[in-house]
C-alpha cells in the first residue's frame, strides 16, 4: 500500500486518509473530495489532530440538534457550537471536553424552550456518534505496512 492510498472502512463507503506533504504536515483527504489542512500549532492554516477532535465533537452535536431546532424555530435558525478542552500533555490526551449550543429561543415562551432543549439533549445523547464514541471510548489498531 502506497501513502496516497486511503484505508477503506468496512462499513462505509467514504474513503478517509492524510497524506504527509511537510515537515509536521498533512493534508487529511476523503474519497468525496473534502481536504483539510493538518499540522502542528505553529503550521499557519492547518488544524492540529486534537482540534480536529473537538470539531469533530461540535460539529456532531450541531448535526445531531439540527433536526429538533430546525423543526421547532425553522430551517434558517442559527446556531454555533463552541467546544473547549485542554490537553493533558503528560499523559497526552483530553481529560475533558466542554462544549456550549448557542441558539436563541427568545422567540419561544420558557416552557416550550425547556421542552425544546430537552428533545436536543436527548437527540444529541442519541446520535452524536462521535460524542458517544469519546463517552464509551473505543478501541484502535494499527497496522504499519512497509514497502
Amino acid at each position: 500500500m502506497s501513502a496516497t492510498e486511503p484505508v477503506t472502512s468496512e462499513q462505509h463507503a467514504t474513503e478517509l486518509w492524510v497524506q504527509r506533504t511537510g515537515s509536521r504536515r498533512y493534508t487529511g483527504r476523503s474519497s468525496r473530495g473534502a481536504e483539510v489542512l493538518i499540522g502542528s500549532q505553529d503550521v499557519e492554516g492547518a488544524f492540529t489532530p486534537g482540534e480536529l477532535l473537538k470539531i469533530a465533537l461540535a460539529a456532531c452535536t450541531g448535526m445531531s440538534s439540527d433536526k429538533p431546532l430546525s423543526r421547532r424555530l425553522g430551517d434558517d435558525y442559527d446556531a454555533i457550537v463552541r467546544v473547549r478542552g485542554d490537553a493533558d500533555r503528560e499523559n497526552e490526551f483530553y481529560p475533558a471536553l466542554s462544549e456550549v449550543l448557542e441558539v436563541d429561543l427568545s422567540e419561544l415562551d420558557p416552557d416550550a424552550a425547556k421542552r425544546l432543549l430537552v428533545v436536543v439533549e436527548r437527540a444529541v445523547d442519541a446520535v452524536c456518534t462521535v460524542g458517544r464514541t469519546l463517552k464509551a471510548g473505543t478501541t484502535v489498531d494499527l497496522r504499519i505496512d512497509t514497502e
